[in-house]
């Protein structure tokens, strides 16, 4: 993997992506992406991490609000609220 100085959270964004890739390899392909949604949040807070799905994201253009985004997955800081 290519080092990068400049990811915040480079274990955990290192981390996430394998879980990723075991959700994959688990599931295989061919659900749609809710379902590999879900196990990702499953595997997530397996690992203690605050993590909420489908949070509604204000969307902001030179200071109006635009619309509304659906966020899949989001982890929140502190990750590990205790």
């Amino acid at each position: 993997m290519v080092e990068n100085k400049n990811i915040i959270y480079k274990d955990l964004s290192y981390k996430i992506i394998e879980l990723a890739l075991e959700v994959h390899n688990e599931l295989g392909c061919g659900f749609l992406e809710k379902v590999y949604e879900n196990a990702l949040a499953i595997e997530l807070r397996n690992l203690d991490l605050n993590v909420a799905q489908q949070l509604p994201i204000s969307v902001q253009y030179q200071g109006q609000e635009i619309g509304h985004y659906n966020a899949d997955l989001n982890l929140f800081y502190p990750l590990n609220p205790s």
